[in-house]
Formats: structure tokens, sequence, C-alpha cells
């Protein structure tokens, strides 16, 4: 792509940083960064987890003050305190961690702050929902403007943020990982707007880990590694091969291939009796008729459009959501999945779509955190034994690579593809026989979604089942032994893996299942 229609190559920049410093305590993150974007170009930002992209966006949003640098837009120097000041100056950004409000409704949350009010002082909750309306309308975003967030899936609060930092001022959209949550066709949609906002001359800054989305998107992209800028290029110009020797240091090895599925089944026992066994599941929410099976040492994938069902299914065998029918067997008995205890003690562990939310208590350290399910095994006579505990976190961390300074580091100072493996490492621990995965690559640079993908392959190689529901069709393409694609909360369709020839074929069936 190479350079927007608009000739932003020959523009000066819209927003530029120069030699920008940040340190956290004794952690140098940012070492004398430059880095800019022109008026009407997707700049994309690339990294490893830890490199520092989140943390040099958030310092041209106002989140966090440099130690060292300077920033300027449009040619004159500013200086942004808050995200309210980076804001009012044009500088918006989507956040990685949403920052929606869950028991407020969709119309709420995009007002928050700028509440429209009526002649006598009121709240004008007429005039929020139109506003919400146009807003969710420019992003093609069928929405309710009265939903409560809570109760909608992870998707769907990604479509909000995004609509929440688009304002009629915006000159810099920065997105950080727009696109981890959302499936295919939404991932078109987004890319159809981004294009239309570079038409307009909005600068757009666009971080994600899905390195196939830049060629399609991005003009050019610049390259952190160990919080130094190593690389900018026109996106024509270079390859994946290229963007991924500048962020490891390294010629980055290729991940093991699986085993074909028919040889991995054959291996693991095509015809045992199922481990899981689900008949007519329906809940409260969006599931109304789904059954399949999971065979020991097999990963079944889990497909399917926004809306589908695919996150409630996994929060109902995790004892979150209501089961109003159907059955759950696990090893030929029932279950009655009335809490996520009921689940945990019969050996059912979930990784949840957000990890900071829903998988780790941030503000303990990442010890705590993988602990946090063997606390009653690790106690005696009131006391918690210490040294097993250590122990165990030692053989985990090294066993999936975490790196943190210490272990008592909170969770919240930890990369995103850290923090992901702190929640699977956590469950690990415990030793479960089936293992739930909702979006585990979400967020993650290339090296952990291998690493994660070799896990799946070891608990598989050990009898456990894996219940793997992903937005990430090339992911489903590489792991999963069979799939099922589901549709209003309903299994439209069962596959072997070898059914499957291409993404694009799978794209396909999602979409007219």
């Amino acid at each position: 792509m190479g350079v927007s229609a608009n000739g932003s190559a020959a523009a000066a920049p819209r927003l530029r940083a120069s030699g920008i410093e940040k340190r956290f305590g004794d952690v140098e993150v940012l070492r004398g960064v430059d880095f800019e974007v022109r008026p009407g170009e997707v700049h994309a930002l690339l990294g490893g987890n830890g490199a520092g992209k989140s943390t040099l966006m958030k310092i041209l949003e106002g989140v966090h003050q440099p130690d060292g640098g300077t920033i300027e837009l449009d040619g004159e120097r500013v200086s942004f305190p808050s995200p309210h000041a980076a804001r009012a100056q044009g500088v918006s950004m989507i956040f990685q961690e949403f920052s929606l409000v869950p028991s407020l409704t969709v119309a709420e949350n995009l007002s928050l702050g700028a509440e429209p009010r009526t002649t006598g002082g009121f709240l004008d909750d007429n005039a929020a929902r139109r506003a919400a309306r146009e807003r969710l309308g420019r992003l093609d975003a069928d929405i309710d403007p009265g939903a409560r967030v809570g109760r909608l899936s992870t998707a769907y609060w990604q479509l909000i943020e995004i609509a929440k930092a688009l304002t009629d001022d915006t000159r810099v959209l920065i997105m950080d990982e727009p696109t981890a949550s959302l499936a295919s066709n939404e991932v078109e949609r987004l890319f159809e707007l981004i294009r239309r906002l570079r038409g307009e001359g909005i600068s757009i800054v666009y971080i994600s880990h899905r390195l196939e989305e830049i060629s399609q998107i991005a003009d050019r992209v610049s390259i952190l590694r160990d919080g130094q800028m190593v690389a900018t290029e026109d996106v024509a110009d270079v390859s994946i091969d290229d963007i991924l020797e500048h962020m490891t240091g390294e010629q980055l090895e290729a991940p093991s291939a699986a085993a074909p599925a028919a040889a991995r089944a054959a291996a693991n026992g095509d015809g045992a009796r199922p481990l899981l066994s689900v008949e007519g599941l329906a809940t409260r929410t969006v599931v109304r008729d789904v059954s399949f099976t999971v065979r020991p040492g097999e990963v079944l994938g889990v497909v399917g459009l926004m809306g589908s069902g695919r996150t409630e299914v996994a929060r109902a065998l995790f004892g979150i959501d209501r089961i109003t029918a159907g059955t759950v067997r696990l090893d030929g008995e029932e279950l009655g999945l009335g809490s996520p205890r009921d689940a945990i003690d019969a050996g059912i562990v979930l990784v949840p779509e957000d990890r900071r939310l829903q998988g780790l208590v941030l503000m303990h350290s990442v010890e705590s955190n993988l602990l946090l399910p063997l606390y009653d095994d690790l106690t005696k006579g009131g006391l918690i034994d210490d040294g097993a505990g250590g122990s165990i976190y030692q053989r985990f961390a090294q066993r999936l690579r975490i790196k943190t300074a210490s272990p008592r580091t909170p969770a919240q100072q930890l990369s995103g593809g850290n923090q992901q493996k702190i929640v699977i490492a956590k469950w690990l621990a415990s030793d479960p026989k089936l293992l739930i995965l909702d979006e585990p690559s979400a967020g993650v640079d290339i090296p952990t979604r291998n690493e994660i993908g070799e896990i799946i392959r070891s608990l598989t190689a050990d009898g456990k089942a894996v219940v793997l529901i992903s937005s990430d069709l090339t992911e489903v393409l590489d792991l999963a032994d069979r799939l099922i694609v589901l549709r209003e909360g309903r299994v439209t369709r069962e596959l072997r893996r070898d059914e499957v020839h291409s993404e694009p074929e799978l794209h396909r069936l999602v979409q007219v299942a």
C-alpha cells in the first residue's frame, strides 16, 4: 500500500515525538524514541510484548508524562497533562484495556463526562441516545444505545470504545489492538472505516500483533524493541519476515508444525468415549440449543460471528451463566454447574476473553495470581505454605517463560502477553481435565502466540481436552482437530479439521452457517 491516497509521504508530520524517555521505578521503558505520523496516514506501530508500544502511545495521549523528549502537533510544541487535554487538541486513543462502565448503558458510556442536558439542567437521555446512534452509525455498528454494556460481549465493547474515541475534532486516532476481539467480517468493517477516516485526513496510529493486517491497512510501519525504535519503513518495502527480525533482534524460528488432525485423533483415541459431552445446552442469554463432544487429547475449535454465543457457552460450562436446559457430562458423570467452584472441582477451567477484568487481580503480585486457585491446598493449620507455593510458582513461571523482574511484581505492570501466561499458568497448576480458552492470543505477540500453541499441544498429548474459542481463524486451523460453528446460540455445523482447506473457506462457512 505504501503511501496514502492524499500524498502523506510529502506532508509534514501531523504528530511528532522526539527523544522520548520514560522510566517506571528502576525500569527504563523508553529510551530516546522518535516517532511521527503524517496527515492522512495509517502508521503501524509494532513490537513484542513489553517493547514499549502502549507506554509510548499513552504518553502521546496524556496518560503518562515523559521523563524526556518533546511532542509536536502540526508543527507546534505541545504537552498533554491529561487525556482530556490531548483529546481537546484532537488526539484520541482506543486503549487495549477497556474504559467502559459495565453498569451503564451504551449511550451513557458514549456521553460520559459530556452528558447532554435539558434546559432545566436535567440529563437528556433521548439526546444521549440520538447522539449514540449517530456515533455507532459511523461504524455501521448495530448496537442498541439503551443496552447495558455489562450484558454485551467483548467484541461489542471494542466497537463502543472506537465510537467513544472518535469525535468531530479528532486529528490523530491511536488504536491499540482494535481487532483483538473482532471476527473477520467485523475486522473488514473496521478497515473500511479506517480507510474512510484516512481519506478525511485523519492520522491513525495502529498497534497490532496480527502482522497479516499490516499490509492490508497501513502505509508505514515502525518497530520498537526493548524501548528503542529500531526501524521505520514503508509497508510496501518490508516483509513479515523482516518485521519479525526487527521485533526479535534475531531470525525467528518457525513454530513446530502441528500433527495432521487425523493423525492426532488416531493417536489420542478417535473412537474414545468423550471426556466432555454437552447436550441441548441453553442459558438465559443467547445460547439456545448447543450440543457437542470433546474427546481426551482433542482440541475442539469453536467459531462464529460476533453475538453467536461463543463466549456464553464458555461462561455456562464454567458455571458463570445459569444453565436453563440441557446436560453437561464430564467423564460420563452429569454435572451441576451452579458456580465456577463447581466447574473447578470437576476439572473444568476457563481462560476468559478479558484477562484484565476477568482473569487477574491486577494489584496483586504475579505469584499470588498464579497461586490463587491453589491456596486452599497450600493452607495447613490456617497458614499458607510459602515454600510449596514458591516451588509451584517457579515451575510454572519457567514452563511458560513468564518475564517479570520479581514474583512480587504487580500483575498490572506486565505486558499483555505475560499477563495472559499468568492466567493460563494458574489453571495449569490446578491440573484440569478440560481447559476452555476464550481468545487466548488476543493482544499477544507472535512468539507468545506460538508458545500458547505449544502449551495446548502438550496438554492434549497428556490426554487432556481443550475447547478453543477464537475469532482468529488461522489460530483455529493451526490447533483444532474438529470445529463447530455457532450462529444465534445454536450449532449449525460440525467439521473435522481436514474438511477445511483454508482460512477463506472457513470464513465463508462461518458467514453462511
